[in-house]
């Protein structure tokens, strides 16, 4: 009977690429029921440590696992495994050696993890800004190369340098090392490099655009370098379990901008300081919580985070601020290729008046409406909840005509969607505009399409309070 029970477990956790199946629930009456992990056997890994992927498998070689538990820590193993980036595909699948005995096997597709990709691309905050604001001038592009590897020593660790020139200039490196101690808990970081613009955001206007100096286009487009930069910052980092993580850092900014940029006729609150030439500390602690099926584009699960931030060593005056930002992301299959998210997200700088460069409120990367993207809403407190509902309409592989072991075909997922935003930003009165200190909300509809290395194209039709729609771009992943 026991052996006639293992075969039918064996059989639904080789049901296609879904571990867990209709037939594995007639075992889940007998919780008494366990079943030996003899071993635990990898393949596909040329690069990647063997212990690396192990850290990732909820258990180990020599457990004994209750059978209605096996199947769901086999599908947290797939996930986990995944959501390293480090791989195409991966495998998960249990052999049965006896009645009491099974193998586990692993199978992964490694991705490809050195990038000496060429760079051109918009200084603008986004493909839109560039096209509409600025006629997509090649005169406000930067061009160069970025050399990263992903997966140096096999364990992980990341190396970037970047080299760009053009209408700014940006020489970096970094260095990351999320698994440098025997027990692969704990990490560290490094960074540092110097960037120069020929323009710089100096204010917002009242409208909610952003205001750039030096105004003149011919001016910027033959200018001098009006903002520099020179950075350095060390990270560490935990990582004890599987779900959470703990990062502490500590970074030093050095910034200089042209002097005249803190004349009235522009911004003396730039740095809330009359000085031209700043240096400050930057103190943070993050704490993450992420257990969803595919870290690139959740689907199911749950992803938070809270951040403590510090800058400068005072309380009050120049670039001095404490800011708290918390998060939270949840996602749910609906069933029959339904599935819905909730993302809300909130933030407080302390004190309430903060220079200019401190006031990023929404806008910015992917803290933003869909639908105001031709806005930034400056704040020292905001708000912002995501609402997305969508159907996977198709998914499909095309054979590519290289050979590859590792990349013999690109994979297609395309996603329709409605979704409806909303946010709020609060500033001082002093800073406010129209956008500011007042109830914001977006809706529309879309298409994801989700394609190799997790890179996600968004195409959006959205509308806004303010009566405008339009169609926008967005990409999300990749290299």
């Amino acid at each position: 009977m026991l052996m006639l029970a293992a075969v039918t477990f064996i059989a639904a956790a080789q049901n296609k690429d879904n571990i867990i199946s209709s037939s594995y629930t007639s075992l889940t009456s007998d919780s008494s029921l366990k079943l030996h992990v003899r071993d635990i056997i990898i393949s596909g890994n040329k690069k990647t440590k063997t212990y690396l992927i192990e850290r990732e498998i909820p258990f180990k070689k020599g457990d004994s696992v209750n059978t209605v538990l096996l199947a769901k820590k086999l599908q947290e193993a797939k996930e986990l495994i995944y959501n390293t980036t480090l791989f195409n595909e991966v495998k998960v699948d249990v052999k049965i050696i006896s009645a009491y005995d099974v193998d586990v096997t692993v199978d992964v597709k490694e991705r490809w993890y050195i990038f000496p990709v060429p760079q051109f691309k918009w200084v603008d905050r986004n493909f839109n800004d560039w096209i509409k604001t600025h006629n997509a001038s090649l005169k406000r592009v930067n061009y160069g190369v970025k050399f990263i590897h992903y997966n140096l020593s096999g364990r992980k660790d990341q190396l970037k340098i970047y080299l760009l020139n053009g209408y700014s200039r940006n020489v970096s490196f970094s260095y990351n090392a999320p698994y440098s101690n025997p027990a692969l808990t704990k990490g560290f970081s490094i960074a540092g490099g110097f960037s120069q613009s020929r323009e710089m955001a100096y204010n917002t206007s009242h409208n909610n655009k952003i205001l750039f100096y030096p105004g003149d286009s011919i001016i910027k487009s033959e200018g001098a370098f009006v903002n520099n930069n020179l950075f350095f910052n060390a990270s560490y980092s935990i990582r004890n379990g599987f779900f959470i993580r703990q990062l502490f850092s500590i970074s030093y900014i050095h910034a200089k901008i042209a002097d005249s940029i803190l004349f009235p006729k522009y911004n003396p609150n730039y740095f809330n300081s009359s000085k031209s030439s700043i240096g400050f500390p930057e103190f943070s602690y993050g704490l993450q919580y992420r257990n969803v099926n595919n870290a690139a584009y959740a689907t199911k699960g749950t992803a938070s985070f809270f951040i403590l931030t510090k800058k400068g060593l005072g309380f009050t005056g120049g670039v001095n601020m404490f800011s708290a930002e918390a998060g939270l992301n949840k996602y749910h299959e609906l069933g029959n290729n339904w599935y819905s998210s909730v993302q809300l997200s909130a933030k407080i700088k302390l004190p309430l008046r903060q220079a200019y460069i401190n006031q990023r409120g929404l806008g910015y990367g992917e803290s933003y409406l869909r639908g105001l993207e031709y806005y930034v809403i400056d704040g020292v407190a905001t708000g912002l909840a995501k609402t997305t509902l969508k159907y996977k309409i198709l998914s499909f592989k095309i054979p590519l005509p290289l050979k590859s072991k590792s990349h013999p075909y690109l994979p297609v997922t395309i996603f329709v969607k409605t979704f409806a935003d909303a946010g709020y930003a609060f500033n001082k009165k002093e800073f406010d505009a129209y956008l500011n200190n007042r109830f914001l909300y977006t809706g529309g509809f879309g298409l994801d399409i989700l394609t190799l290395y997790d890179v996600n194209f968004r195409i959006e039709y959205s509308f806004n309070q303010l009566g405008e729609k339009g169609l926008f771009l967005h990409t999300q992943g990749g290299f």
